[in-house]
């Protein structure tokens, strides 16, 4: 069983960054791929932005491409999305996804609010 704990979520206005961070209880240069998903209210959950931990290759949701950058630091064990242009429509609260060659994990999330 993996552990996965987001952290970073917070009220921001229109416009302003952050960066959200996922700490793992176990190695991440194991797994197969590492994910943000996002879940605004009354709506799905949908994929922001995934990355395959062997050669690093990423993918984002149009709606976020150049704005929010996935990245992962090994030593750490810790997946981070850093967030820039932040818009209301960007409210959600935020998950951490592992896939661990086909074991599934999901953090608890974390609430990111853009709001003037």
């Amino acid at each position: 069983q993996v552990q996965l704990m987001e952290s970073g979520g917070a009220l921001v206005q229109p416009g302003e960054s952050l960066t959200l961070s996922c700490a793992a209880d176990a190695g991440i240069s194991s797994f197969y791929a590492m994910a943000w998903y996002r879940q605004a209210p009354e709506k799905e959950r949908e994929l922001v932005a995934r990355t395959i931990i062997t050669g690093g290759s990423a993918n984002y949701a149009d709606s976020v491409k150049d704005r929010f950058i996935i990245s992962r630091d090994d030593a750490k064990n810790t997946l981070y999305l850093q967030m820039d242009s932040l818009k209301p429509e960007d409210t959600a609260v935020y998950y951490c996804y592992a896939d661990s060659w086909g074991y599934n994990y999901w953090g608890q999330g974390t609430q990111v609010t853009v709001s003037s």
